[in-house]
């Protein structure tokens, strides 16, 4: 949405995270959580951190971002490979460096193919120029239209 009021992609976007373990360096701009005071908090100084082993990512808290919030508005209609790909296509540290490894377990490592498959399309796929809204307009309500109700429930 910034992108509309004349921001870049790169300024409006970003990597998600694990919060309550340590911050691996597969976290873009790593250097910066120098400065965070969970940083130096030692419950949070090991790569499992507050969590146990193979405890599944459901159970871990992520830092902030626009994944999660669609996440959380198509919860209750999408198809659960449909949400995986929303909530975690950020979550390059997990899906596509493996930093998180230990946290997974056979379900978040199935669950990823669908994510990286995703990423295909997702990654580098902005344009500088504006999409045709009027001509993509039909196709993309008629997708909503059968997934989504007519009022969505927030």
């Amino acid at each position: 949405m910034l992108c509309a009021f004349g921001e870049p992609q790169w300024a409006v976007t970003g990597d998600t995270f694990a919060l309550g373990c340590a911050f691996p360096p597969a976290i873009v701009h790593h250097d910066a959580f120098a400065a965070n005071p969970d940083a130096r908090n030692p419950d949070y100084e090991s790569p499992l951190g507050i969590y146990e082993a193979g405890c599944r990512l459901a159970n871990v808290l992520l830092s902030w971002g626009h994944d999660e919030y669609m996440y959380l508005v198509a919860r209750d209609y999408l198809p659960e490979p449909a949400l995986y790909m929303i909530r975690y296509h950020s979550f390059y540290p997990g899906h596509t460096a493996h930093a998180y490894e230990a946290l997974l377990d056979d379900h978040d490592r199935e669950m990823f193919e669908w994510v990286r498959e995703f990423n295909r399309y997702d990654l580098y796929t902005k344009r500088d120029e504006p999409a045709d809204v009027p001509a993509l307009e039909a196709y993309y309500r008629e997708l909503i239209a059968g997934y989504f109700p007519e009022t969505v429930r927030w």
